[in-house]
């Protein structure tokens, strides 16, 4: 009897702990489905100030795309930029990394520390109305036509909806805008890594116009440029030619045997170059200076400067042969190739799918179906832009012909990259077809879609920063063991050059 009354009493004891178990189990599935019900309540904060502010980023693009500046001469674009941030609650910090026109933005405080790059540096000679055929503004004006009056009004746009989302959920963390000048050929961002603006940052958001909405996963090519100036002496060309040494036979020699090596370098790799001097206006004088413009581009460092080096041995023996002397300048600026991040790729993947692709209007898609026939692309093509291109793993680290700065930052601090269409799809890159779609609302919407991922994913790294961890894990094992980051050439800033070359 007594055994079979503890036999009961145990059962209804372990029942009851069965039951307790079970409700305490409910409680916290509840109790976590609430959070994340909060937590996606929240992300509207972020999303609908971004749909309620497209007449704002809209009317900014335009004011940037209006004044397009070239590389570290961009007063005007960073200024309107600068002020925005300041005016939505951001403390500026303007003229870092020896750059007038680089600033860095910061909100909130404590970890984690989320970055966003910002760019917006236009081209030269690329002025374009907004219209669907070439239609020049300014006899050789500048043009946004790699699109980065969109690269960092975006940027912006979204460092401004994570920060009403901190706002408003009192959420921890340190968000940071970098305003990066000169991508385009200057080289700006390498000079934020050198002097340690990365430093303490966990991650880093980045994205760049396109004609697809997509994330990037791929790597980019090393690139270093060099100014080869020679020197030789002026003579009348008819009179007394033999008194005379052809600087501008200098680099035509050196110009002609690249080309011939061109053909024995690896096929990733690439050379290309441009006469900034030719040494005169008037053929009856023999030039006494001359000057031509390098780029070098390689897949890592190591072939880099195994190229380099074939190019300077081509450039001595175009002097020697021509009996003038050759001088060589590397600019400061030269940029690594970049090192991505599949987990971190993975996480902005998700939220660009919540996100989705750009919607056109009736009229933007007439526009973008006369840009289309200016390069022959179907109209089905347009298409696209509706939708996000999966992210597929097996194109992961896959190799562009490109190069950006961003490939410096991504050897510092994990990077995660994507494209948004801003353009009309087959546009070619830096064409009068994009700097005439990127001064539209077509591009204003691209760039909306783009501010929506940056909010959602560091939506998603402040409310769980563990989501760092596998991102850094990553980062660490793809550098390797024992890196320590050194810029391909130190020194300063070539802040003119662009009225120099």
């Amino acid at each position: 009897m007594r055994a079979d009354y503890t036999k009961s009493a145990l059962k209804k004891h372990n029942m009851k702990k069965y039951i307790l178990f079970i409700s305490i189990s409910l409680l916290t599935i509840n109790v976590n489905a609430q959070k994340k019900q909060i937590k996606v309540a929240k992300e509207h904060v972020a999303i609908d100030y971004l749909n309620n502010s497209f007449g704002t980023y809209d009317k900014l693009q335009k004011q940037i795309w209006s004044t397009p500046e070239l590389g570290f001469l961009e007063e005007k674009s960073s200024a309107a930029l600068q002020k925005h941030l300041s005016e939505n609650g951001f403390t500026i910090q303007n003229g870092v990394a020896g750059i007038p026109t680089a600033f860095v933005a910061t909100y909130g405080s404590g970890l984690p520390v989320i970055g966003i790059l910002a760019e917006f540096d236009a081209l030269s000679g690329l002025s374009q109305d907004t219209v669907p055929y070439e239609k020049v503004l300014v006899a050789k004006g500048n043009g946004q036509g790699c699109g980065h009056h969109l690269l960092g009004t975006a940027s912006i746009a979204g460092a401004v909806a994570i920060k009403k989302w901190l706002e408003t959920t009192g959420g921890k963390g340190t968000l940071k805008v970098f305003g990066t000048p000169a991508e385009e050929g200057g080289g700006g961002k390498v000079f934020f890594t050198q002097d340690g603006y990365f430093k303490g940052v966990d991650a880093v958001l980045n994205w760049h116009p396109a004609s697809e909405n997509a994330v990037n996963g791929s790597t980019s090519l090393a690139r270093i440029s060099i100014i080869y100036k020679f020197h030789g002496k002026a003579a009348h060309a008819a009179g007394n030619p033999e008194k005379g040494r052809s600087a501008l036979d200098g680099v035509e020699a050196f110009d002609n045997m690249v080309n011939q090596l061109r053909e024995h370098i690896v096929s990733d790799a690439r050379i290309h170059y441009v006469i900034t001097d030719g040494g005169g206006l008037s053929p009856n004088v023999v030039p006494a200076h001359a000057e031509v413009s390098y780029y070098v581009r390689a897949k890592n460092t190591t072939e880099l400067f195994e190229i380099l080096e074939r190019v300077d041995n081509a450039a001595d023996g175009a002097a020697l042969g021509t009996g003038t002397t050759v001088t060589k300048k590397r600019l400061a600026g030269a940029i690594y190739p970049v090192l991505p991040n599949k987990t971190f790729s993975q996480l902005i993947e998700k939220n660009f799918q919540k996100v989705g692709g750009v919607q056109w209007t009736e009229k933007e898609q007439a526009f973008a179906a006369e840009i289309a026939k200016s390069t022959n692309t179907p109209a089905k093509e347009l298409e696209k832009v509706k939708t996000v291109t999966p992210f597929k793993e097996n194109d992961f680290g896959k190799l562009k012909s490109g190069s950006s700065d961003v490939g410096d930052v991504s050897w510092n601090v994990p990077v995660g990259s994507f494209v948004a269409a801003t353009f009309v799809p087959g546009s070619p890159g830096h064409s009068w077809q994009n700097v005439a779609a990127g001064g539209t609302a077509i591009g204003t919407k691209g760039a909306i879609v783009a501010a929506k991922v940056f909010a959602l994913t560091a939506i998603d790294l402040f409310s769980n920063p563990a989501l760092l961890i596998p991102i850094k894990e990553e980062f660490q094992k793809a550098r390797g063991e024992g890196f320590k980051y050194t810029p391909i050439v130190p020194g300063k800033p070539e802040l003119d050059y662009r009225l120099e070359n």
